[in-house]
Formats: structure tokens, C-alpha cells, sequence
């Protein structure tokens, strides 16, 4: 382990341009996340793989959200183990959902973890997220579901969220939150965006009156957006969402 003092000056001299981007965007990411009201005190998690490695970055745990900076972040290796050094421990549950989801897709550069109320509510349901908004329209081609096992503490159940991840984008842990992935922050965050969207719409609609719901013979029509759409709209929203951050809370690319 890199055991030099960690100053934010002297992680940014430590680490090359590719990572010190990756852990702009990732601290960015996480504003965005409490900015939105998506966040849970200190008790989700965000996480980026440091590209050409098998180390990845996440929250100092005990950081708010709103307050987390590229060189707060903390660097991790696939076993949990910090390969620089940070005052502050990791999350044992982040580490476990999201090192194996990291080892197992490749294309998971990002993989993003909430437990918003809407998020939640629609986790506790049944029938989970129904065909009722454009929102859905879109999520459930790519979408799966996890059965909920207990505080994410168990290293043996990382294959079955592998498995119930399986090459989908977004994940709902029941009774417990939802999760996506993305080759980029801005493809992870616009996938949240837009799971969570449709959970809101859900719980409002359903409390709203008789529902109407998407026709089969229409869901049936809907695809898989490729990488490629993925990467050009989630690049599309970016720019700008980071010029909303940092009119309301700059300072993430300390």
C-alpha cells in the first residue's frame, strides 16, 4: 500500500490524468446523487474502476454525499484492501455488492447503489415495477431483480447478485433499494435517473386512481438500448448537469 500522506495536492500529483478525471466525475456523481435527494446519509455507495487496473474507487465512509472530493475518494483493490492510503475506512456492504459486480462486467465501469423512499417502495412491492410510464418503457428490457438476503455483509451471496445483475443494466434489490451500471458515471447516473423516474411515477400514479398500463403488444416493441445510444445520451446530459453542480455545489474537483 502507497503509504505517502494523503493530501489533496499530493493525490492529485500521485495518480495520472486518466485516474484523477475518473475521480472528478465519480465525486461529481455523488453531489449529483445527494443533489437530487436520491442519497441515505452515508450508507450507499458509488463506485469507478480505475481504468487498466483492478482497483476501484468509493465513498470515505462517513462523508456526506454533498461533501465528497476526487481526492477524498478511496482506492480499493478487488479484496477490499486500500492500495492508497485514507484516514477514513470504506463501507463493508459497498465493498461487497460492488467488487463483484466490478470483477464480473467488464463494461461496469460505474456501478451506482440507493435506497430512495421511491426506490424502496417499489423494491417492497410484488409485482415490482410495472409498464406504467415511458420511464419503464425503457428499464424493463434491461432490467433485474434480487431477492433480499439481509444486510449485504455475506461474501456468499455475490454470485447471486451476479447472476440476478446478469447483462441487465438496472438491478431492483428487493426490499432493499435499486442499483445500475454504466460504462461511464454519466451513463450510470442517467440510468438512475431514469429507474428512479419511473419507481416515482408508480408510487404517485398509484396512489392516484385506476391505472393505465402500457399494452403488451407495445412492450413487446421495445429494445435494449446499445452501448451506443447509452454512451451518446448519458454524454448529451453531462455537461450540463455538471454546470447545475457547480452553480449549486462546486468543489468537487478538489
Amino acid at each position: 500500500m502507497d503509504t505517502a500522506g494523503q493530501t489533496g495536492a499530493s493525490v492529485r500529483e500521485r495518480v495520472g490524468e486518466t485516474e484523477w478525471q475518473v475521480r472528478k466525475d465519480l465525486a461529481a456523481l455523488y453531489r449529483l446523487v445527494a443533489l437530487f435527494g436520491w442519497d441515505d446519509l452515508i450508507f450507499t455507495h458509488i463506485t469507478a474502476k480505475v481504468p487498466g487496473t483492478e482497483h476501484f474507487l468509493i465513498n470515505p465512509y462517513g462523508m456526506m454525499f454533498d461533501e465528497i472530493t476526487a481526492s477524498s475518494l478511496v482506492k480499493i483493490d478487488l479484496h477490499g484492501r486500500k492500495v492508497m492510503e485514507s484516514e477514513y475506512d470504506i463501507n463493508p456492504a459497498g465493498f461487497t455488492i460492488h467488487s463483484c459486480i466490478h470483477a464480473a462486467r467488464k463494461d461496469a465501469m460505474c456501478v451506482l447503489h440507493t435506497h430512495s423512499i421511491n426506490g424502496v417502495a417499489v423494491s417492497a412491492q410484488k409485482e415490482g415495477l410495472l409498464p406504467l410510464s415511458q420511464f419503464a418503457f425503457i428499464v424493463l428490457r434491461s432490467l433485474g431483480y434480487h431477492d433480499y438476503e439481509g444486510l449485504a455483509l455475506n461474501p456468499e451471496e455475490q454470485p447471486r447478485l451476479v447472476r440476478d445483475l446478469g447483462s441487465n443494466n438496472y438491478l431492483i434489490l428487493r426490499n432493499h433499494g435499486l442499483l445500475t451500471v454504466g460504462q461511464s458515471m454519466a451513463e450510470a447516473f442517467q440510468a438512475m435517473h431514469r429507474l428512479e423516474a419511473a419507481c416515482m411515477v408508480q408510487v404517485r400514479a398509484q396512489a392516484g386512481g385506476e391505472l393505465t398500463f402500457i399494452p403488451p403488444e407495445v412492450l413487446a416493441r421495445a429494445a435494449v438500448e446499445s452501448p451506443a445510444d447509452r454512451a451518446h445520451k448519458a454524454a448529451l446530459a453531462w455537461p450540463g448537469l455538471l454546470r447545475r453542480l457547480d452553480r449549486r455545489n462546486p468543489g468537487y474537483a478538489d
